[in-house]
């Protein structure tokens, strides 16, 4: 265990290196959250107002709805990563090592957890610059970091799994232009369940990202829904654990295709 554990966490080093061996990159990253938190929070400012929104602050509000967010827009991203080692031949050269076969795959899964957390903890101090409260305390804003990383595992899996089916950029970034908006606005990122119609309030409940921001905004209550934050906790957890299975099978079937 303790091997397989430094091995992941060598590989995941490797990727962060890569990461911040890109100040650009590094920049974007931080300034589109900035974009979604002030620009989102400027225009939907009234609809706190509106009959059923439970008044407070808006940027109260899209603080969990954006840390969830950059999430997952940045995990969906991991299989792209996986089809670079490939095309490269890092990869296979790395099959020849005795290196764990899950580090090789899940190291890109563990760098997109690490940004994920470091991402959440600057949207937060973004938005409490802003003047957004934050009820649930240091707790409250942990178990929200916690909520978007683990997102960003399942998410990140899910796109492992399809970078090693497809082997191909263009199913990636297609899938992923497709399914960012609806996972995205068909959840509680933006507007409260009560103002959705009935039907995207329903499928809101199937889906991982609304998992993630009704645990986060449950934890943050001042007063917390412990079940809320447990349920759909144990649901991310769980689908985290089945996505990772997922991309190691498909490695294992790419393995045996080298």
């Amino acid at each position: 265990m303790s091997t397989a554990v430094s091995h992941t966490w060598y590989m995941t080093q490797r990727h962060l290196t890569a990461v911040l061996r890109q100040p650009a990159f590094l920049v974007i990253t931080l300034i589109q959250p900035v974009i979604w938190l002030f620009l989102f929070g400027a225009l939907f400012r009234k609809v706190v107002e509106l009959p059923g929104f439970g008044g407070g602050s808006y940027l109260d509000y899209l603080v969990p709805g954006v840390v969830v967010m950059s999430a997952l827009s940045g995990s969906m991203w991991a299989g792209m990563s996986t089809l670079d080692e490939i095309e490269r031949g890092t990869l296979n050269r790395f099959l020849t090592t005795p290196v764990r076969r899950g580090a090789l795959i899940n190291a890109n899964v563990m760098q997109q957890a690490v940004s994920t957390a470091a991402q959440s903890v600057v949207i937060v101090l973004l938005g409490l610059v802003g003047g957004a409260d934050y009820p649930g305390g240091a707790g409250g804003l942990a178990l929200l970091v916690l909520a978007a990383v683990l997102l960003a595992v399942l998410m990140g899996a899910v796109s492992n799994t399809i970078g090693m089916l497809a082997r191909q950029r263009e199913s990636i970034i297609a899938l992923n232009t497709f399914l960012l908006l609806p996972l995205t606005f068909m959840s509680s990122a933006f507007m409260k369940p009560a103002l959705m119609p009935g039907w995207m309030r329903h499928a809101a409940d199937f889906n991982p990202v609304n998992w993630a921001l009704v645990m986060g905004r449950s934890a943050l209550a001042g007063d917390p829904d412990w079940g809320m934050v447990l349920g759909r906790g144990g649901l991310l957890l769980a689908a985290g654990v089945l996505a990772v299975w997922m991309s190691g099978r498909t490695f294992r079937a790419y393995q045996r295709s080298v």
